[in-house]
């Protein structure tokens, strides 16, 4: 990776913090209401934790050092009885807990749905399989980290106000020997913070690189083993292996520094007590002043620091790093950096170009694509016709640009295939047809939501979809993909490539549901538009239609007209006799 590409990675990985809390102030102030009910139930933990030391307190000094054990016995009770209002507040908590959690998840998801499908739409060749960790896993990380900071952090900071608090009651001096080392272990604990989430996302990172690398291994396993790839596949694992045990290494280091921090937070403010106790008590504070003090220490304080610095260090770190990458947009695929400095689409150059494009499933296997070179010309109606397995659907996908070519280039207009430039150049449509739940002038209007009435009319028209809209009663009729035939769902996907009249439209078998006369009906409808059509034909009357055909034999081709390809190629010969009676019994559209 380049020098200029790995500095502004860096940049926003120091700015992890400032992204993420940037972000979710706007959320936490829509829900400040939720807050301040998680608030008012976490004041009966400030009691109970006030109270359980101060009791201790009074019930020695006043009670049972006195002489007075009833009074010591109340007081402990007063302790004891605490407790029970604060686990009724645990209900409480939880319940609005939701309220905050859940909406983090929806928000994370929605977000990482709508990144998917603008990039989708914007860079067709480059997307990847990023957000669909972040929907199934990556949100789901978040969710429960985030249920799980919001527990400990307010438990800490009711528990710590209600410990500080007694302390003031017993004695303000007690702060000298309690304040310090809860400090100096503060500062330490939060001095590695963003050390660890940077190590956490050094992680993640490889752990993601291993994950992409075997999945696209065990994808490719047949080509692997055909290519005599192994070593090298196995060479790649290992180096990804390693990185990610050096990243491992190097938080577990981090990790060692947060334990000091622990300790000093945890175990140093009790060993200071007793050692300034014989100083404490010759100044004024009592034994139950010291014992309670103590309590605070042991049963409060320590606990709440190690139960918060412990949930930062596992899930704090981790959270971190999962919102970022939330926030973080994926930079764009490399083949469309140049997209704002590349030449001007030419008006007069052919709709698609192929230069000795070569194109194979891996590094080292049999070509599909071998060397070949085609154009496509404004208005022009081409066949392409092969046995099954010629390379077909492959030569239609690298025309579209959904696939990228492995030697050679790609061109639209004169100019290489740009992933913005993929919606406005061309329209491929598969033998399986999309069609979503809601209404017919919705699933029509895909991909031109602006096309009127009018022009839904001539397009119901021209390609035959009446039957189909009288059954359903009208445009906004709910349409359910179900309870339609598959010839519907492609008479519905024609409509919308036909709205939206691409300069180049692309079918790959995308009229193989149709009986000959309704496929005859839509190609012709679409060679009447002014765009060029490519037609991957699977019956010889649509081949017979085309201006031109193109004969594929894996990588051998051969292009003419029908008649030209009758005297030189035997394999259209042959795939003429094969499908010479267009008298087939024909598929029906329902």
């Amino acid at each position: 990776m380049k020098a200029p590409r790995t500095a502004p990675r860096t940049a926003r990985r120091d700015g992890a913090l400032t992204r993420v809390t940037r972000d979710a102030r706007p959320f936490l102030r829509a829900r400040r209401g939720v807050v301040l009910r998680l608030a008012g139930w976490s004041l009966l933990e400030f009691v109970q934790t006030f109270l359980g030391g101060f009791g201790v307190a009074r019930a020695l000094d006043h009670g049972f050092l006195a002489g007075r054990p009833l009074t010591g016995l109340l007081w402990l009770a007063v302790a004891a009885v605490a407790v029970l209002p604060a686990q009724l507040a645990t209900r409480g908590v939880f319940g609005r807990l939701a309220d905050l959690v859940e909406p983090l998840r929806d928000g994370l998801v929605r977000r990482a749905v709508s990144r998917a499908l603008s990039g989708a739409l914007a860079h067709p060749v480059g997307t990847t399989a990023r957000s669909l960790s972040q929907v199934t896993h990556q949100s789901e990380i978040a969710r429960d980290g985030w249920a799980g900071l919001v527990l400990t952090l307010r438990s800490f900071v009711f528990t710590v106000a209600g410990a500080v608090a007694g302390l003031l009651a017993l004695e303000p001096r007690l702060l000298l020997i309690v304040l310090p080392p809860l400090i100096l272990g503060a500062a330490l604990f939060l001095a590695t913070l963003l050390p660890m989430a940077a190590r956490q996302r050094d992680y993640l990172t490889a752990d993601e690189a291993y994950a992409a690398h075997a999945g696209r291994a065990a994808a490719d396993l047949r080509d692997i083993a055909a290519a005599g790839a192994a070593d090298r596949t196995v060479a790649e694992s290992r180096d990804l292996a390693e990185d990610q045990v050096r990243a491992a290494r190097s938080l577990a280091r981090w990790s060692g520094v947060r334990v000091v921090a622990l300790a000093v937070c945890g175990r140093f403010p009790p060993l200071l007590l007793l050692l300034g106790a014989p100083w404490l008590l010759r100044n004024g504070l009592t034994p139950g002043a010291l014992v309670g003090a103590l309590t605070y220490l042991t049963q409060a304080l320590a606990p709440a620091v190690q139960a918060l610095m412990t949930m930062l260090s596992t899930v704090g770190g981790r959270l971190l790093v999962v919102l970022d990458r939330f926030t973080d947009a994926p930079p764009p695929p490399a083949e469309d950096e140049s997209d704002s400095q590349g030449p001007p689409l030419r008006d007069h150059a052919p709709v698609a170009e192929l230069r000795a494009v070569t194109f194979a499933y891996g590094p080292a296997a049999h070509p599909v694509l071998d060397r070949l070179s085609l154009s496509v010309a404004p208005g022009e109606h081409l066949a392409v016709v092969g046995p099954s397995g010629s390379g077909k659907s492959t030569l239609a996908a690298v025309l579209a640009g959904v696939e990228a070519p492995t030697g050679g280039a790609v061109l639209w207009h004169g100019r290489p295939v740009r992933g913005a430039d993929a919606t406005s150049v061309r329209v491929l449509l598969p033998q399986h047809a999309y069609v979503f739940t809601g209404s017919l002038r919705d699933n029509l209007r895909y991909l031109c939501p602006d096309a009127s009435d009018r022009s839904i009319a001539a397009m119901i028209d021209a390609l035959g979809l009446d039957p189909l809209l009288s059954r359903l009663g009208s445009l906004d009729a709910a349409l359910e993909p179900d309870r339609i035939s598959q010839g519907e769902r492609q008479l519905v996907a024609l409509g919308r490539a036909y709205l939206a009249a691409p300069p180049l439209t692309v079918l790959d078998e995308a009229t193989s549901r149709l009986d000959p006369a309704a496929e005859t009906r839509a190609e012709r409808a679409f060679a009447a538009l002014p765009g060029a059509l490519v037609v991957v034909a699977h019956r010889l009357s649509s081949a017979r239609r085309a201006d031109r055909i193109l004969v594929m034999d894996g990588p051998r081709t051969r292009c003419g007209t029908s008649a030209e390809l009758l005297r030189t190629s035997a394999l259209y010969r042959d795939l003429a006799g094969l499908w010479e009676p267009d008298e087939e019994p024909g598929r029906k559209n329902g």
